[in-house]
Formats: C-alpha cells, sequence, structure tokens
C-alpha cells in the first residue's frame, strides 16, 4: 500500500536536467489536480515494509583465519619458523595447534605437542621412540593426559618438523588433536581383555578413528570435539562427560508390539549420550537413540556433521555440540543427524524393559594392581604413575616389560596409569619385580590410586596453580593420617577449563589465587568441590563446599578433617559420593568444621 497525503506538489521547471515546457506543465497540473479530487498525492509516500536483508552472521577471529588459510596449509609456516627457531605470529599460535602443538609462552619459548592415539594404545617400539623424542628434542618425560593420551613439552620451534616426522614414522601422529578438531577418541582402556565387557570396543574406536583422518570435513568444526566408548568392563572411562558418549548395553529379544520388534534383535548395542562439557557443567544425556555396533562409526560422524553444519561459529563461549541442542532440542538434532544418515535412528527409552541389567564386581580403581583377563591363564596389571608423569627411563622400562613379560602392547587410562596386559599366570611377580626395580608399582592407596591432574602453571599459562605438585603434597599428607576402605577420586585442575574434571571427582579441587593475611601478592589456592562422579556413579556434578584455600598446611589439613568426617559420620561403608550427596552443603560444612575445632 502507498500512503498519500492530500497536497498537491508543485510543477517543478526542470526534470533531470531538461526545461520543462509548458504543454508538459500542464498535463502535469492536470495529473496531480486529478489525484488530489481523489484523496491521494505523492508527497511523503512511503512504501510499504517488504522483506529486510538478513544480517551477515560476525565473523569472529578464529573462524576468519580458517577461511583466509586452512590451518593444515600453514605447514610450510611452521617449516619457515623452525629454521629461525622462530615463535609463533598470533594467526600461527591458532593453526599449528592442528598439528597438535600448543605454544606455551610467555612460560616457555617452545611448544606442547599432544598426540592422536585412539583408546590410548601404544606398542613397545612406540613407547622407546617418544622416550627418545622426548630426551632428545623435549625435556625427557611424557604426560599421560586424562584422555588416553600423551603430551610431550617442551619442544624448540626449531625442533618441531624433526618431531612431527619422528612421531609419524612410528606410526602415530599429532594431526587433528588440538583446536576446532575432533580431540582424541577414548574407550575402556580394558578393551579385548576384559572378562566384565559386554563388547570389546577398540576396533570401533580404531575404525571410527580412520573414518575421520580420510574426511577433510572433520578438521573444521565450530570448536573442539570429544568422542568416549565405554564397552561394560570394569575399568572406567567417564564416556558420559564427552560430546558423545557410547555406552554398551544388552538388549533382549523384542517382542511382538514393541516399536523395535522386527528391527533388532538380542544383543549388545550401543546408548548414545549427547552433550557432555563438565567444564560447562552439563553431563552428556541419553537421547532415546540406541545403534548397531557395526553403525556406531556412520552414526557419529552423521551426529557430528550435525553439528559441524548447525553449531554456533559466531562465539566461541556458546560453540560446543550442548548449546546446538538446548537452542534446537534434541528431537530436531537427531531429525537433521537422521537425514544425514539416510535413514531413520534406532528409538530406545532410557529405562525400556529390553535393557538387560548386567550385574559386576565393584573393584576399587580396576587400572592399577593384578586382574584376570578373559583369556584363561592371562592378566593386566595396572600400574602407578604419579599424576601421570613418566620419565624417559620410565617410560623404556615399560616398553621393556611389556615385551618380556607380554605381547608389546600397553594401554593408557584417564586416571594417568599405565596398564600392561596379556602376563601369562607365571610371569606376573617377575613382571611386577622388574618394575619395582625402577621403582615403579602396581599397588596404591584407596586415596593415591584415584588422583588426577592436569599440567598446572609450571607449563600451562592458564593454570592458577602447581596442580601435580599440590595433588602429591596431598596425597603424601592424607596417607599418613588416614586409611580409608572405601576409594575416593581426586581430580585436582588449574583453571575453569577444567582438563582434570574437578566436577566429576568425589573431591575436586579447582584452583584459584587466594588473599591472605601478611602478603602483599595472592598465594596459590583451591577451591573444594565434593560428590562429582561419572557413569553409573554419576549422581551429580560436583558442589562447592570450601572456597580460596590456601594451598600446603591449610589445604592439608581440611582435606583430612573432610575424610575424617566422613569416616565418623557416614552409614556403615557408605561410598564417599553417597556420603556427600545426601548432606547438604551447610550440613557438610558444619561436620568438617566441628571436626577442626576438635583437632585444634
Amino acid at each position: 500500500m502507498i500512503r498519500m497525503p492530500s497536497s498537491v506538489p508543485s510543477i517543478p521547471e526542470k526534470v533531470a536536467g531538461e526545461t520543462v515546457s509548458s504543454d508538459q506543465q500542464a498535463y502535469l497540473d492536470g495529473f496531480f489536480t486529478g489525484l488530489k479530487n481523489r484523496g491521494v498525492s505523492f508527497a511523503n509516500a512511503e512504501p510499504e515494509a517488504g522483506p529486510q536483508p538478513k544480517r551477515k552472521a560476525k565473523i569472529i577471529p578464529e573462524e576468519k583465519m580458517k577461511r583466509e588459510l586452512h590451518p593444515f596449509d600453514a605447514f610450510p609456516i611452521l617449516r619457515k619458523r623452525a629454521k629461525g627457531n622462530e615463535a609463533p605470529e598470533k594467526e600461527d599460535v591458532f593453526r599449528f595447534k592442528w598439528n597438535g602443538l600448543f605454544w606455551l609462552g610467555p612460560l616457555h619459548e617452545g611448544y606442547m605437542c599432544r598426540l592422536r592415539m585412539p583408546g590410548g594404545t601404544v606398542s613397545s617400539s612406540q613407547m622407546r621412540e617418544l622416550a627418545s623424542i622426548t630426551d632428545d628434542i623435549a625435556w625427557g618425560y611424557l604426560q599421560i593426559t586424562t584422555r588416553n593420551n600423551f603430551q610431550l613439552r617442551v619442544v624448540k620451534p626449531r625442533d618441531t618438523p624433526e618431531l612431527i616426522r619422528r612421531l609419524q614414522d612410528c606410526g602415530l601422529t599429532s594431526r587433528g588433536a588440538g583446536a576446532d578438531n575432533l580431540r582424541n577418541f577414548t574407550a575402556s582402556p580394558t578393551a579385548g581383555f576384559d572378562p566384565h565387557e559386554l563388547i570389546d570396543v577398540m576396533p570401533h574406536i580404531k575404525d571410527l578413528a580412520h573414518y575421520i583422518v580420510n574426511n577433510q570435513e572433520f578438521y573444521d568444526l565450530p570448536r573442539k570435539f570429544n568422542v568416549s566408548m565405554d564397552g561394560g568392563g570394569l575399568c572406567k572411562v567417564a564416556e558420559d562427560t564427552n560430546d558423545i558418549g557410547l555406552r554398551a548395553i544388552q538388549l533382549s529379544e523384542p517382542v511382538e508390539g514393541h516399536p523395535l520388534h522386527g528391527k533388532v534383535k538380542a544383543g549388545v548395542y550401543f546408548k548414545i549420550l549427547l552433550g557432555g562439557v563438565t567444564g560447562h557443567q552439563e553431563f552428556a544425556e541419553d537421547c532415546g537413540v540406541i545403534c548397531r555396533p557395526e553403525d556406531a562409526t556412520e552414526v557419529i560422524a552423521a551426529l557430528t556433521r550435525t553439528y559441524i553444519r548447525n553449531g554456533n561459529r559466531s562465539n566461541r563461549g556458546k560453540s560446543r555440540l550442548i548449546y546446538l541442542l538446548k537452542e534446537w532440542g534434541v528431537d530436531k538434532f537427531l531429525a537433521e543427524a537422521e537425514e544425514i544418515f539416510g535413514e531413520p535412528l534406532l528409538r530406545l527409552p532410557e529405562d525400556d524393559v529390553l535393557i538387560n541389567v548386567v550385574d559386576k564386581p565393584e573393584v576399587p580403581h580396576a587400572h592399577l594392581g593384578l586382574h584376570p583377563q578373559k583369556q584363561a591363564g592371562m592378566n593386566w596389571l595396572g600400574v602407578y604413575v604419579p599424576v601421570g608423569l613418566l620419565q624417559s627411563e620410565e617410560a623404556r622400562v615399560f616398553a621393556d616389560v611389556s615385551e618380556r613379560f607380554g605381547n608389546g602392547e600397553m594401554r593408557l587410562t584417564i586416571y594417568q596409569n599405565i596398564i600392561i596386559p596379556n602376563i601369562p599366570d607365571d610371569q606376573v611377580e617377575a613382571a611386577k619385580a622388574a618394575l619395582a626395580k625402577s621403582g615403579l608399582r602396581c599397588e596404591a592407596s584407596l586415596i593415591r590410586g584415584g588422583v588426577a591432574a592436569c599440567t598446572g602453571n609450571r607449563y600451562c599459562k592458564f593454570a592458577s596453580s602447581d596442580t601435580k605438585g599440590h595433588a602429591l603434597e596431598v596425597v603424601d599428607y592424607l596417607e599418613r593420617r588416614i586409611i580409608l576402605d572405601q576409594p575416593i577420586n581426586i581430580h585436582v585442575t588449574g583453571c575453569p577449563h577444567s582438563c582434570a574434571q574437578h566436577y566429576i571427582g568425589d573431591i575436586g579441587l579447582l584452583a584459584c589465587k587466594v588473599k591472605v593475611e601478611d602478603q602483599d601478592e595472592p598465594v596459590e589456592g583451591y577451591h573444594i568441590f565434593v560428590g562429582g562422579g561419572f557413569g553409573t556413579n554419576q549422581k551429580t556434578l560436583g558442589r562447592q563446599l570450601f572456597k580460596s584455600v590456601p594451598a600446603g598446611d591449610d589445604l592439608n589439613r581440611k582435606m583430612h578433617t573432610l575424610l575424617v568426617s566422613y569416616m565418623k559420620h557416614r552409614l556403615k561403608k557408605e561410598s564417599f559420593i553417597s556420603f556427600t550427596t545426601r548432606h547438604d552443603i551447610g550440613a557438610l560444612e558444619t561436620l568438617v568444621l566441628s571436626e577442626e575445632e576438635v583437632a585444634a
């Protein structure tokens, strides 16, 4: 519609630079007079509002850098800077993460290199080469991460091409290990030899890794992405803390009338969990979908592609999968994934009658100590590595022992320890003796065996404290003063990124700076969380119990009185997570403070 005010406009003397003749003026005057008599005019005419052009999405710096030059195409720049032993430019810092290289400045003039080791598997020959690499061009030790993985520190710029070449030569890679990529795929560390597992997930995790490596599409995600598979065995893998988690379940044959009758048979399937990111205080939740093990790779690929094509690329803080799920809802997300997958996904509610409850023993810290395998006469040996720091000579010992007494294979755990499988019954004691000769032990207390710590501020610019050092100090202090009969997990993390996942520990410590009297500068300290768990022990995320406790004596005493309160006020042999979750925070604080008064 056009709005026409009633006034008649004056006739212009010129139009487009040409003089208007008397005949033309007369015609226009009559035309406008006629419009006036009909009650309309062109003066101040306003067109009806039509469709407005779409605003262009904001391009954030990270997305702009990827569009200007794909990070894998930055490898020549890496080589050029290596020749001059030069630190990376700002854009290079981001792009070089595609090759698993993280610049450590300003703490150190070098890189941390993170590997990709699907399922945490490593051979004896690979372990020896990693030990040699870290001796030759890094700082003489390996770090075991909380994702069944290795990191090397500190690598000078000049050594980065040699590092990448030597990794590839021994069958390892760092490709896609950082930034906006699918990170290392975690899996049950005892897969294939656990007598209580429902399925060996290792072939499936390796198939997924091979699929991803050969598809360029999976190297440009809105943000980092984690995938994990749990086969149902004794060793947990925290699959519900991942963007996509697969959990093995046992199904009965569907009876007539059940929605899946004629579509599935009795057997093992994977339940699919979506949206985990504990740093954002979110567990992955059952989305009501299952998949056949043989379809796992394609289903994960379809779910990931849905995220790649629709995830938030204009706000890094809202770019993880959980935020797309919250925006769309699970049903819309699954419908999009089905379009990509090419057929309907199998729907199964969380508590469906088809799901069989499979009992298995509760083995405290099954990633440590001696355990029988499902292969008759064979055993796995879980070896304690203090907060995941493995010296190069210790790495060589592991390689030797795995070859002499096993089959040369090792597995890394999310608790930063190493498992040596396939040790015959008559070789177990000899294997333990060989490890002990080098100071490596297979037993740890119910406190020490469940400790995990991130890198800390010795090597990470984001961390507020020396997490690994403080974790060991706390454990040493507690072991001298208290003996537990139930296992606990202590997760020590240096910043809100939560690499050590403080929210899922029985006790979680989050580093902070603490202002204390008589000191000008803040000191290192921690917020203390309690009651976290994961997997079958998941009840809730950890809740903050104490704030800003200085590291050292204050933290050690607080941790001790917390455990004393637990032992004194629990019900029979109640677990720590059950004890803490049945009390509100105020009640727990009162119990601990009362113990502190008694101790004082």
